[in-house]
């Protein structure tokens, strides 16, 4: 079975603070755009959420385009400077045990789905200690489309063409939901974020939190067996 993280909301809990300040400061060197509005940003990717805020400070949709490579190399090297040495504290309740038990099954492919750019998403892992669960050359960033429907199908097929019917996918937003209907793979949402249960109803089955989320995937896994 593939199983698709999603990090923030689901793996980790409120770790974006400088995930967004280094955003904001490569719009600032990329585009010279200084924006102090807000825009949604839960389940976006972060082009998605930047083209939004440079668009406040005037800046055309083929300006940002032109800049759009300068731009990622910005946000992941500012990130890289701003990034706690640690973000353990920062790990969703019981995500780590329910990582080490689905590993010792050994039938289990782990891999992501998240709106982060590739580079911030391995290094927030790396700095929360659960680097190591998800392979290099696996999943589908921010990095790789703008549109977050399309990330389910690119991870699965990093994974090697992976079947939609061995595929779940994890996240904590309706966007997430709605990625993973639109590759038609099931989805399983974890009410840690910033959403209810009740804003989380449409996918397969909703969890409070990883300790309740190691059920409601024990009972996905006996169904897919």
């Amino acid at each position: 079975m593939l199983l698709l993280f999603d990090i923030d909301g689901t793996l980790l809990l409120r770790a974006s603070r400088e995930h967004a300040e280094a955003l904001r400061e490569a719009l600032v060197r990329v585009y010279g755009a200084h924006v102090s509005q807000r825009v949604p940003a839960a389940g976006r990717t972060d082009t998605a959420i930047a083209r939004d805020l440079a668009a406040l400070a005037g800046v055309g949709a083929g300006d940002f385009d032109a800049g759009l490579c300068e731009f990622m190399a910005a946000c992941t090297e500012l990130y890289a400077q701003l990034c706690p040495a640690t973000l353990a504290e920062h790990l969703a309740p019981g995500m780590r045990e329910l990582l080490e038990r689905l590993r010792e099954r050994g039938d289990i492919r782990f891999s992501l789905v998240t709106g982060n750019y590739e580079a911030v998403a391995r290094l927030k892992l790396e700095r929360a200690g659960i680097g190591g669960f998800f392979p290099a050359g696996q999943g589908g960033f921010g990095s790789d489309a703008e549109s977050r429907d399309l990330l389910p199908a690119l991870a699965r097929a990093r994974a090697g063409d992976y079947p939609r019917e061995r595929t779940i996918l994890i996240g904590d937003t309706p966007l997430d939901v709605a990625c993973a209907r639109a590759d038609g793979v099931r989805v399983l949402a974890v009410a840690t974020g910033m959403y209810e249960a009740s804003d989380l109803a449409s996918a397969d089955a909703v969890a409070a939190d990883g300790w309740e989320l190691a059920g409601v995937l024990e009972q996905a896994l006996r169904v897919s067996a």
